[in-house]
């Protein structure tokens, strides 16, 4: 998904603001702080994004999404202040940047679990991280082998620019250790969370993954155990500040160097007072917020 707004306003030329009130106000130049990346913060950002023009009405934000990679990219291009990001910038990202003399900075701006997702008519209640990879892997290719039907798995996945797509192959497929296991050669690659939900509401055989605030009410979410000797968790807001759900993770915010001060304020209103709004949208705020 690549979700776009301007808001207030659709030029991305510094204009003079229209506030009324003192001269000092109305010669306040206008500035569009260009955000871009992820998929899985997009809703978000769009949400801060609209509420910050309320609390500065001098900066225009445009919010863009099609994936943690495509906004890094663009960081590193320079076409954009912040890249959002569902995962840590690679060691090959920050190298590009520091060839390019710069020196990015990378904001915690909200918690996240990855929900494993499968259809409400699945009998299948738990699975282990293991149990995850090997299906995933394809070492397990029928629900039997997990203690459901006979029916054949159908995975599906993000696409590999997106940061979720990275964290699960990580942390998941390959169980946070070195190693070179990769997603079967048969998982359908979805372009967005949305892709990945629909497809789980329509075909009873399919198993997904996606942030917890995509999760919705016709969805099953799977209880998840970091190996046999753990209990089975949901994802949760509470789950995830305990530490008790294995698979989750943190947002980012990431700019090319020490973000300008405008930026910089928005930012700080981002991780302040902007964090009433990560838990409307089903995300994790930071401290407990």
């Amino acid at each position: 998904m690549v979700a776009s707004v301007f808001v207030a306003g659709c030029s991305a030329r510094p204009v003079q603001a229209q506030a009324g009130g003192s001269a000092a106000n109305r010669a306040a130049v206008q500035r569009t702080i260009e955000n871009k990346g992820s998929d899985t913060l997009v809703n978000l950002a769009l949400a801060w994004a609209e509420a910050y023009v309320q609390v500065k009405p001098e900066v225009r934000l445009s919010v863009t999404g099609g994936g943690t990679g495509t906004g890094i990219a663009a960081m590193l291009n320079g076409t954009v202040d912040i890249a959002n990001a569902s995962r840590e910038i690679k060691p090959e990202e920050m190298k590009a940047a520091k060839e390019k003399g710069m020196a990015p900075q990378q904001f915690v701006v909200a918690g996240d679990a990855i929900a494993i997702i499968v259809n409400p008519d699945n009998p299948v209640q738990q699975l282990t991280l293991q149990q995850l990879s090997d299906i995933y892997t394809g070492k397990i290719r029928n629900w039997r082998g997990v203690g459901g039907e006979n029916r054949p798995i159908v995975l599906l996945s993000r696409e590999s620019n997106s940061g979720t797509y990275v964290y699960f192959l990580e942390n998941v497929v390959r169980l946070g250790k070195k190693s070179d296991l990769l997603f079967s050669p048969d998982t359908l690659l979805m372009p967005s969370s949305e892709g990945i939900s629909a497809e789980v509401r329509q075909n009873p055989n399919a198993i997904g993954y996606d942030g917890l605030g995509y999760v919705t009410s016709d969805q099953k979410v799977i209880a998840v155990a970091k190996d046999n000797k753990a209990s089975h968790v949901l994802p949760s807001k509470e789950t995830v500040t305990d530490g008790t759900y294995p698979i989750a993770r943190a947002l980012y915010m990431v700019t090319p160097d020490e973000p300008s001060d405008q930026v910089k304020s928005y930012l700080d209103w981002v991780r302040t007072e902007g964090q009433v709004m990560v838990a409307q949208l089903g995300f994790v705020p930071l401290h407990g917020q």
